[in-house]
C-alpha cells in the first residue's frame, strides 16, 4: 500500500488558493506514489462552522481535477471523515492521558485566564496558561468534581522535545513547554482541540505523511509530545511555505478574488489555477507555463520544495488561462466540451436578438474556435460585443449601404467572386490584398469606404475587429449569405 494523505479544512467558508494549493500537493504526493487521497473535514470549532461550506470544499477539489479518495461524500473503511462525528474517539484518548498522567484535568474559570491573559499584555508577554491546575493532588480533583465544578483537560508539555526532521524544513524542534502553556486537548463541550483531533484522527485513519501549511510548524512538536504520550509512531511532516500577493503581503480572503468560486464563475479553467500554483511554488524542476495535471504528477518531487514562500502575481492568471484554453482547443475531446459551452453562453447573452439557428450549429461555433484559439484568455470573450457580429446577423438595407457609397452592387459582386473563388483558403494578410484590389476596380469608391460598407453589411455596426479578421472568422458561406442578404433587402 502507498501512502495515505489528507488534507484537512476547516468548513468555516469557501475553499481558496491557499487551502487549493495545499490540497494539491497532498494529492500530487499521493498520485505520484500510488497512494491515498483524503479529505476530512475538521469541523470541530462548531461556532464557525458556516452551513453549506462543506459540500462547496468537496465540490470545489471535484471541480479542480482533484478528487478525493475518501471523504464525507464518498466515504471509505476510515470514517466518520467529520471530526465532530467522531466525539466518542477523542473521549477516549483523553481518558486514556488522564489514565497515565499525561493530562489532567483543568478547573480555572473564563474569568482567570482572561485576567492572566491581560495581565500578560500590560508586561508585553505573550499570554500563556501558568499551569496552576497541573499541580493539584487527586483528593482536590475529586473535591473539585464533587462540587459540579466546569473542567476541560491540559496536555502536560514536558521539556526535552526530540528533533524530527521535516521534509521541507529540514531537522527542526521548538522547546514548546518553554514558551507555553499547557493547551486544551479536550473543551467544557466535549469536542476536542485541534491539537488533539488531528494526531488522534492521523492515528486511526493511517496517515504516513502530513503535508500542511508552514503555520503548523512549530506546533509539529506539541503534535510528537502527543504521539509519544499516547505510545504511537508519528507520521512524517512535511510543511508547505506560505503563498502571498505578489509584493509579498497576505492573500486576502477579503477581497473575495481568491476563492475558487470565484475563478470558476469567471470563467477559468482549473488547470489554470494548478499551473499557476504550482509555478509560483516549488517541487517541480523548473518553472514552466502550462502543465496538465498529469505532469505535475511525473515532475513533482517533494525534495525540491523551498522553505522561502511562495509569491503568488494573480495579475499573470489570464495568461496561464489563454494557454490552457488554447490547449482545450486543440484537443479534439475537449474541443466539444467547449462548444457547447460557447452555445449556451451566445444564447445567454444575445438569446433576445434574433439568433439564427445556423450561427449556434457545432461546425460553425467549431469554426470559430479554431480561429479565435490563441487570441481569447476565456470562453466569454468570445461573447463581448467586438464578437457581436459572430452571433448575430444583421439586418441592414440596401438603402443604408448606398449611403456609403453608390457602387454597391458592383462591390458586393466583386467581393461575392473573391469569397466563391478562393475565399475558404486566404489568410487575413492575403484577404487585405485582394481586398485593396477591389477597391482598384470600383470608379470613384474610397478604401476606407469600401471597407465601411463590408463592415456594415457583415456586421450592422460602425466598429470592431479589422473587416479582413471578420470575413476570415465568419468564413465564406456566412460572408457571402450576408452581403446577398444586404443586397436584395
Amino acid at each position: 500500500a502507498g501512502p495515505r494523505v489528507r488534507f484537512g479544512p476547516s468548513p468555516t467558508g469557501f475553499l481558496h488558493l491557499g487551502g487549493l494549493r495545499t490540497a494539491l500537493y497532498n494529492y500530487i504526493f499521493a498520485k505520484k506514489n500510488q497512494g491515498t487521497f483524503i479529505l476530512r473535514l475538521e469541523d470541530t470549532d462548531q461556532n464557525r462552522v458556516v452551513p453549506g461550506a462543506a459540500e462547496g470544499i468537496e465540490d470545489m477539489l471535484e471541480w479542480a481535477g482533484i478528487p478525493p479518495d475518501e471523504s464525507p461524500r464518498r466515504g471509505g473503511s476510515f470514517g466518520p471523515y467529520l471530526q465532530s462525528h467522531r466525539l466518542e474517539l477523542y473521549r477516549s484518548a483523553s481518558d486514556a492521558l488522564l489514565e497515565s498522567g499525561a493530562a489532567y484535568r483543568c478547573f480555572c474559570t473564563p474569568q482567570r485566564l482572561q485576567l492572566l491573559k491581560k495581565e500578560a499584555l500590560r508586561r508585553q508577554q505573550t499570554p500563556r496558561y501558568d499551569n496552576r491546575c497541573r499541580h493539584l493532588t487527586p483528593a482536590e480533583v475529586a473535591e473539585k468534581l464533587s462540587q459540579g465544578l466546569d473542567w476541560v483537560v491540559r496536555f502536560r508539555l514536558e521539556k526535552g522535545v526530540q528533533p524530527f526532521q521535516d521534509l521541507v524544513y529540514g531537522w527542526s524542534r521548538h522547546e514548546v513547554a518553554d514558551v507555553e502553556g499547557d493547551p486544551v486537548i479536550l473543551k467544557g463541550d466535549g469536542f476536542p482541540t485541534y491539537h488533539l483531533a488531528n494526531v488522534v484522527d492521523d492515528h486511526h485513519m493511517g496517515i504516513s505523511h502530513v503535508l500542511r501549511g508552514t503555520e503548523w510548524l512549530t506546533s509539529t512538536s506539541k503534535h510528537l509530545l502527543l504521539y509519544r504520550a499516547f505510545g504511537w509512531d508519528p507520521p512524517q511532516f512535511g510543511h508547505l511555505p506560505l503563498l502571498l500577493n505578489r509584493d509579498g503581503g497576505k492573500l486576502s480572503k477579503r477581497q473575495g478574488d481568491i476563492f475558487l468560486e470565484h475563478f470558476a464563475r469567471e470563467g477559468y479553467l482549473p488547470e489554470a489555477l494548478l499551473d499557476i500554483i504550482t509555478n509560483c511554488g516549488s517541487g517541480f524542476p523548473e518553472k514552466q507555463m502550462g502543465r496538465t495535471l498529469e505532469e505535475l504528477i511525473l515532475q513533482f518531487e517533494i525534495g525540491r520544495i523551498t522553505s522561502h514562500s511562495a509569491l503568488l502575481d494573480l495579475e499573470q492568471l489570464p495568461e496561464f488561462n489563454r494557454v490552457h484554453l488554447t490547449r482545450h482547443i486543440e484537443n479534439e475531446g475537449l474541443r466539444q466540451k467547449l462548444i457547447k459551452e460557447l452555445q449556451l453562453l451566445v444564447e445567454q447573452v444575445y438569446g433576445d436578438q434574433h439568433v439564427d439557428p445556423e450561427v449556434l450549429e457545432k461546425e460553425y461555433v467549431e469554426r470559430v474556435l479554431l480561429l479565435r484559439k490563441g487570441h481569447i484568455s476565456f470562453l466569454k470573450n468570445l461573447v463581448s460585443s467586438d464578437y457581436s457580429y459572430l452571433w448575430v446577423r444583421p439586418s441592414v438595407s440596401r438603402e443604408q449601404l448606398l449611403t456609403v457609397s453608390a457602387e454597391v452592387d458592383e462591390i458586393g459582386k466583386l467581393v461575392l467572386g473573391l469569397m466563391t473563388s478562393q475565399g475558404g483558403g486566404l489568410t487575413m494578410e492575403e484577404l487585405n490584398k485582394e481586398l485593396r484590389s477591389v477597391q482598384k476596380q470600383t470608379q470613384e469608391t474610397k478604401y476606407s469606404s469600401v471597407m465601411k460598407l463590408l463592415r456594415l453589411a457583415l456586421s450592422g455596426q460602425q466598429h470592431g475587429p479589422s473587416v479582413a479578421e471578420m470575413m476570415v472568422t465568419l468564413g465564406p458561406k456566412e460572408v457571402c449569405g450576408r452581403i446577398h442578404k444586404a443586397l436584395s433587402s
